[in-house]
């Protein structure tokens, strides 16, 4: 059997897995999303599936005015295996004029999928942290720059010393991303340097004391794209993770190019194997850079979630693989509810291109290719909007939308490129029931509707989309996370109820 890289597709980043016997844990950042840092569980390493997040009560962290790609970055999953205890930890990214702008946080469970404990703050300004736990029973938090150690009491929830620098790096720009493991008989310090973007990469250094000497390693960096014409690119950010049959594995972020250098998909998680040279360094993929396709680990087999997405909205909770831009607002949403099979949303204050808007739900974007569908039962007032998105950030989103204009049902298409919103297309439409339907081919993205669920019509397109990635807005620096695509219920101040009967996505 074989697998394609990456293995978690779409806005999966920085992904941090343990091994807990036969089963496997890995979490992600989540930014501005709430619930934040979704959890995942697989028992072959390849296939996936969602099973919690590390925050789900809303009144634990307040994202609503969060800007675009801050909030939660890097988490770290880590079992104590003496006492049974799950932790993760990550940093909050603060607003740039807060000071400190960053700051740690740490919960525990009894369960990797939680519910976990309201979060611990740590007053550390620095970001990507991780657990260390070494055999004299000493507890750190791992953090950027490079790798610096901080000792933490016993139950994790404060800091008793440091900082320390563990290593300092290869001298390379952004070290970052530090994992500290113990194997062999030495301290491995793993860094993410180069910078996130096209050039990302790990280097590796190792030491017989914590706070020793620690010699570079000769093969260095053990994980980087070389070639710039591959489809696989922004290697980096990596942990290392054992199997059942004692072989070792590699998780590092990567991203796919999208018709050039543009990782729409957002920053995704990849897996290659680790091989351990005589002279006891170890290499991921023998250093050839990421592997797009390999075989697979050989463990039980496991369906993991299915590549197609469908939610009828017949439970009274939301599937888990939908994430909201920022905290929610519980009184503007209704599941199975007011309306039976139905998500209701009642159109909050706010407008997509303000950090403060409510109602807006996405799910990732996994493949270049997909068609989203939804069907809406709406009846708009002057000044509401409900419909479905292509989301990337307040600044670079396309939104397909029922509004009402001069006493007409009007469905329009309206776009933002960083340079405000545009109305690209639009038509009058009756009342009833509307069905959506976005086409996504690569860099292309069609805008379909219907009245009857069978005869579908073409709004408009919007291509070259490039500004839905990353890189596709040089003058925007903050963009780490991926494009979404899901529905949303807007409004400049009147509450209406708008009927969703299902979302669906096909890839």
């Amino acid at each position: 059997m074989t697998y394609s890289n990456p293995v978690r597709r779409g806005f999966y980043p920085d992904p941090s897995v343990i091994r807990v016997g036969g089963d496997f844990y890995m979490v992600n950042s989540s930014f501005q999303y709430f619930p934040c840092i979704p959890i995942s569980h697989s028992k072959d390493m390849v296939h996936w599936e969602t099973v919690g997040h590390a925050i789900t009560n809303p009144d634990y962290i307040d994202l609503s005015g969060i800007l675009d790609s801050r909030g939660i970055w890097a988490p770290d999953i880590f079992h104590d295996e003496k006492n049974g205890v799950f932790y993760i930890t990550a940093t909050i990214r603060l607003n740039d004029w807060e000071n400190p702008a960053r700051k740690q946080i740490i919960m525990s469970s009894d369960r990797p999928e939680g519910p976990y404990s309201k979060p611990v703050w740590l007053d550390i300004n620095n970001i990507d942290p991780s657990l260390f736990f070494d055999d004299d029973g000493r507890k750190y938090i791992i953090t950027a720059k490079a790798a610096t150690a901080y000792e933490l009491n016993d139950q994790c929830t404060k800091v008793i010393s440091g900082p320390k620098v563990v290593w300092g790096g290869t001298g390379e720009r952004c070290a970052e991303g530090p994992h500290i493991m113990k194997h062999g008989g030495y301290y491995y310090a793993i860094l993410a340097e180069g910078g996130t973007g096209y050039g990302h990469g790990i280097n590796v250094a190792r030491s017989k004391e914590l706070f020793g000497k620690y010699e570079e390693c000769p093969y260095n960096p053990v994980m980087r794209q070389l070639d710039p014409e591959k489809p696989l690119q922004r290697a980096g950010h990596g942990k290392l993770v054992d199997d059942p049959n004692g072989d070792w594995w590699a998780f590092y972020l990567c991203g796919r190019r999208n018709l050039g250098n543009y990782t729409t998909l957002g920053r995704e998680s990849a897996l290659d194997p680790v091989t351990w040279t005589d002279d006891g360094w170890f290499l991921i993929n023998d250093g050839k850079g990421p592997s797009e396709t390999r075989t697979a680990p050989k463990l039980p087999a496991f369906k993991g979630e299915p590549e197609n997405f469908y939610d009828d909205f017949d439970s009274d909770k939301l599937n888990l693989e939908w994430e909201f831009v920022r905290n929610p607002s519980a009184k503007h949403i209704s599941l199975n509810g007011e309306k039976p099979s139905c998500l209701r949303l009642y159109t909050a204050p706010g407008a997509m291109c303000d950090a403060g808007a409510k109602n807006i739900l996405v799910h990732r974007e996994s493949e270049f290719k997909y068609t989203a569908d939804t069907v809406l039962e709406f009846e708009p007032q002057d000044g509401t909007r409900v419909g479905m998105t292509c989301y990337y950030s307040t600044a670079t989103y396309i939104r397909f939308n029922v509004t009402k204009r001069k006493n007409k049902k009007i469905l329009e298409l309206v776009v933002n490129q960083n340079r405000g919103e545009f109305v690209t297309a639009e038509t009058e439409i009756p009342r009833g029931k509307i069905f959506l339907r976005i086409k996504t081919d690569r860099q292309t993205r069609t805008f379909l509707y219907s009245t009857d669920g069978k005869s579908y019509k073409e709004l408009g397109t919007v291509t070259p989309c490039t500004f839905l990635c990353d890189e596709g807005v040089p003058e925007d620096r903050k963009r780490h996370t991926g494009t979404m695509v899901g529905v949303f219920a807007h409004s400049d101040g009147a509450k209406v109820p708008a009927d969703f009967d299902y979302f669906k996505i096909e890839c």
